[in-house]
């Protein structure tokens, strides 16, 4: 059986201030070759969000309109921003290194916040697919957060 490396990333939901004691969170293993879009879509298909508005990783993990590095989903879709896109960025990049940690924003209306960690690479056999869930703690908060509960 073929061994092939994967990227493990924890995925936390936050509140606005960073904190993430107590928060459900995702732990996940993408391709090593996954761009950050990926890295995205995959943390958000763990939490059951639907992949519906613009995101982007920040440094600044309390403010992101502080970030020094960034990457913005704004980029690849012509918009003016200080940051590179998303879909060409390869999240090894980025998570250069292991413990390093970002805030993903996503729906700059809601300001879902994220911090997403790398926490190193596992060896997996080369028919496991990928992303891959690794481990779930906690229940997902809703998307649209009750809006079936309002009257006409």
């Amino acid at each position: 059986m073929n061994k092939e490396q994967a990227m493990v990333f924890k995925v936390i939901w936050s509140d606005w201030d960073g904190s993430v004691r107590g928060r459900p969170y995702r732990k996940l293993a993408i391709n090593c070759n996954a761009t950050l879009y990926d890295l995205a879509q995959a943390a958000l298909e763990s939490f059951e969000f639907d992949m519906d508005h613009p995101f982007g990783f920040y440094d600044n993990l309390k403010r992101w309109t502080r970030s020094k590095e960034g990457y913005e989903l704004f980029a690849d879709m012509g918009g003016e921003t200080d940051f590179p896109g998303v879909k060409s960025v390869k999240a090894a990049q980025v998570f250069h290194t292991p413990k390093k940690k970002m805030l993903m924003l996503f729906d700059y209306g809601d300001e879902w916040r994220f911090i997403v960690q790398n926490l190193g690479e596992i060896e997996i056999t080369s028919n496991q697919k990928l992303p891959a869930i690794l481990e779930s703690k906690g229940e997902a908060p809703d998307q649209y957060g009750g809006f079936e509960d309002w009257e006409d």
